[in-house]
């Protein structure tokens, strides 16, 4: 079998070349740039790179970008209230806050302090619910960026046995949610795994479209996936230098019928869906 893989930085340029287009006619439109605010409390190398590359992306549509680096030691109260003046400014289209904080920070009560119709990260547990209700503001930026990448590859969803392995709020969970949704592309049957799930390959081995965001690296092998399934691998591991996914690719190469790689699949595509949601928020707000 031939196994087609997905170039998610070609569908990534894609996607940032037309929406640059949405973002210049939003701003000639309403003679407002959309803006988006990202906090950062601490020097945590990994979330430093991150946001690094989100400034990138909003350059490249022209969406305005704000830093606001805090030391770790900033108190609580402090970085509430900075929330609450971003929160409050009309400027502010969007609002993240970077994790993971430090250890006196409770991350729970940050997220619910962000404005839901600033939160284009959809950490605050109103938009968790919304989704769950299959009525979101916004989508969760990497579920968002494996939705496109499943609608823009035409993959058929509708009733097929989607095997998510992970159950973070982050993608595992919202995941679930959006593939279970009424609508094109999603209505999939749903098997959500997750660290005590007992005889993983039972159900890996049973998945037309296997998704995996654990956090292991190459946790899922070659006899662990049927012939001709889906395989999209959202896990982002550092292993002796060198960046690879939950999925061991070469072996499952030649087995399954499409597959997305670690680096330059569904990754690329993430920052991008963030862009959209700030977009979103900018309208909403004009509106």
């Amino acid at each position: 079998m031939i196994t087609k893989i997905i170039d998610g930085r070609k569908i990534a340029k894609e996607i940032t070349e037309s929406l640059k287009t949405k973002v210049e006619d939003f701003i000639q439109k309403n003679r407002i740039t959309p803006e988006l605010a990202v906090i950062i409390v601490g020097e945590d190398p990994a979330s430093l790179f991150y946001v690094k590359m989100i400034g990138k992306t909003c350059e490249k549509v022209s969406i305005n970008f704000k830093e606001h680096n805090l030391s770790k030691e900033t108190s609580p109260e402090e970085l509430l209230k900075l929330i609450n003046n971003l929160n409050k400014d009309k400027k502010i289209s969007g609002i993240i806050v970077q994790v993971p904080l430090p250890k006196h920070i409770n991350q729970d009560q940050i997220q619910e302090v962000v404005n839901p119709s600033k939160d284009v990260d959809c950490f605050n547990p109103i938009n968790m619910g919304r989704l769950a209700l299959g009525k979101p503001e916004f989508l969760p930026c990497t579920p968002y960026a494996v939705y496109e990448l499943i609608k823009r590859e035409n993959i058929e969803v509708e009733g097929k046995h989607t095997v998510i392995i992970g159950r973070s709020n982050i993608v595992g969970r919202p995941m679930a949610l959006i593939l279970l949704q009424k609508k094109e592309h999603a209505n999939a049957t749903i098997t959500v795994c997750h660290s005590l799930t007992k005889d993983l390959i039972y159900f890996t081995r049973q998945a037309d479209i296997l998704i995996a965001a654990v956090g292991k690296p190459e946790i899922i092998k070659r006899d662990m996936v049927k012939e001709g399934a889906i395989i999209i691998d959202v896990g982002t591991n550092e292993v002796g230098g060198k960046l690879v996914g939950d999925v061991a690719y070469d072996e499952v190469l030649g087995k399954v019928s499409l597959v997305t790689p670690v680096p330059g699949g569904v990754g690329p595509i993430t920052n991008v869906m963030l862009m959209q949601n700030t977009l979103k928020a900018a309208e909403k707000l004009v509106n």
